[in-house]
């Protein structure tokens, strides 16, 4: 009866523990730095992974520059190896808190919250505040945010040859079900 009961309770505390952390490495980002009568500049990342405690509304989201597919190869490898330098920069990283969250408050319904932190990419950070939804889907908790980003910001140069065909802000989305 001790070893049942001594099971019994460790599968609770782990169940309890497990509750604090909610986690994705299938979350999206995907971005347009598009300019209009121009082709259009667009990549997405399905493998951002982002982990939520719950308890404090504390998140970070975490991508691999490599990971954006583009429509094009060329686009991609432009990308990669010009303007983001992906092999001396690989990643990208925001850290943050959903401010007033409380996962007892989030049901089926959309309801927006103010998300404070730090960006980093390209060896540069800069602090942001951006308005995400956040709701109680079937497969977990679904955040969604758009935002801009400037390429200044982080020092990204655009080359004088293709600067009036790519936008220096770049309009930007993550959705991510955390489970």
């Amino acid at each position: 009866m001790k070893k049942i009961t001594l099971l019994l309770l460790f599968f609770i505390v782990n169940t309890a523990v497990a509750q604090e952390k909610m986690t994705t490495d299938k979350g999206i980002i995907y971005f347009e730095a598009s300019v209009p009568f121009f082709e259009e500049v667009k990549a997405i990342n399905k493998n951002t992974a982002c982990i939520l405690i719950t308890k404090t509304g504390e998140i970070t989201c975490f991508a691999i520059i490599k990971n954006f597919q583009f429509e094009r190869s060329l686009m991609e490898e432009h990308f990669n190896k010009n303007y983001m330098q992906s092999h001396r920069f690989p990643k990208a990283i925001f850290k943050g808190r959903i401010e007033k969250f409380d996962l007892k408050n989030i049901d089926s319904n959309a309801t927006e919250y103010q998300i404070t932190g730090k960006i980093t990419m390209h060896g540069k950070s800069k602090k942001i505040i951006v308005l995400g939804t956040i709701k109680k889907g079937v497969q977990g908790i679904e955040l969604n945010t758009n935002f801009p980003l400037n390429t200044d910001d982080f020092e990204i140069e655009i080359p004088s040859i293709v600067r009036s065909k790519i936008s220096k802000n770049v309009n930007t989305q993550l959705y991510c079900v955390l489970q």
